[in-house]
């Protein structure tokens, strides 16, 4: 299972630049003004993750195959949207298919970079963006929520579930709030709600976009960006997409030099993953041998044949069981012969809750 993140924010704020250098191509046009993302542009990157090398030159595999998220450049957005102004009909219908948002927030000053409202305020950007969601999102319940009072008063038990839930998250948007703080009764509600596919019920990652100079440390309009998404249960981090683009098409050993020269340890795109990981509840499995050395991602709470289906849906179908080493035993041991040796390789069933870097090999029968 990967993953796909929407990009999205007001029109010249970086987006189309951070796409770029995040997937190592030009596909997406970047040019200094409104609207030159017409179609959503997608690309497909590598997770990183040091620690598939490592398990890779243990077990002596010819291949590295690293767990993939997908990112979508989404047309600028402008006030108005939700009710179709500028291009606001396919940015919301572009947003329904995305699993998080990426909302890239302008937090630099350039005078030779037109900014829509002529003043940086990434605070004001985001509530932008977040109010023709929350319109958008209340126009939809409106509708639905009373069609839906009427089945449940009619004796539907699915339409009770859902009106409950719904109604719970059309008070949260007329009091100016997301859907995604709605809290469920129970497993149906949840579901339900899923199900409706809210905009504002989708997580969020701000991304502060700083001038090459702040990228370590942030600055005054990052700083606000992180008390907002600590205030709202977002998650934050900071890029500079100018430093990101430099660092396209460089040799490893050459970047590794570049970001310490600029006081960083790793890529925007690492910081971005990592933020998005933990925004999404994932985490990752590796399976390992001579042929390949393979990450797989899952969520935090998923069971074994659940991680096993994501190889192969026969794996999940016929499960057996899972000889499972965790990734410090690993490597501590040697590999899979040493950590067998040392009684670290379990035999794990079907209700075992898969951990992160845990290196699995499954049995099934089909």
């Amino acid at each position: 299972m990967g993953f796909k993140c929407g990009i999205v924010g007001l029109p010249n704020v970086g987006k189309s630049t951070l796409f770029n250098a995040l997937t190592e191509t030009q596909a997406a046009q970047a040019a200094n003004y409104p609207f030159c993302t017409i179609e959503p542009n997608e690309g497909i990157v590598a997770v990183p993750d040091t620690r598939l090398d490592t398990i890779a030159k243990i077990a002596g595999s010819a291949k590295v195959i690293a767990t993939q998220l997908t990112f979508v450049d989404i047309a600028g957005l402008v006030k108005g949207a939700s009710q179709g102004e500028g291009l606001g009909n396919q940015f919301l219908g572009n947003i329904r298919e995305v699993d998080a948002i990426v909302h890239v927030l302008r937090c630099f000053v350039d005078d030779d970079i037109q900014h829509v409202s002529n003043h940086v305020d990434p605070i004001a950007d985001a509530e932008v963006v977040e109010t023709e969601l929350l319109l958008a999102d209340m126009e939809s319940l409106e509708k639905r929520v009373p069609a839906l009072q009427k089945r449940a008063n009619a004796g539907d038990k699915d339409a009770k579930a859902s009106a409950s839930v719904l109604a719970k998250a059309l008070d949260l948007l007329r009091d100016g709030k997301p859907a995604r703080l709605t809290e469920p009764a129970n497993e149906e509600e949840e579901k339900m709600l899923a199900q409706a596919q809210l905009l504002t019920s989708k997580p969020v990652l701000y991304v502060c976009n700083v001038d090459e100079g702040s990228a370590e440390a942030g600055n005054e309009y990052s700083a606000s960006v992180f008390e907002r998404a600590q205030a709202e249960g977002a998650q934050a981090v900071i890029v500079s997409a100018a430093i990101e683009s430099e660092l396209v098409g460089m040799e490893p050993d050459e970047k590794q030099m570049f970001l310490e020269e600029m006081g960083l340890n790793e890529t925007g795109l690492a910081r971005v993953i990592r933020a998005g990981y933990a925004l999404l509840n994932l985490q990752t499995f590796f399976t390992a041998g001579p042929k390949e050395t393979r990450a797989w991602t899952v969520e935090r709470d998923a069971k074994a044949p659940q991680a096993a289906g994501e190889i192969h849906s026969d794996f999940e179908r016929g499960f057996i069981r899972a000889e499972t080493i965790a990734y410090d035993d690993y490597v501590a041991l040697n590999g899979e012969s040493g950590a067998r040796d040392a009684g670290k390789l379990r035999q794990e069933g079907k209700e075992y809750v898969v951990s992160d870097g845990d290196i699995m090999l499954f049995k099934f029968n089909v």
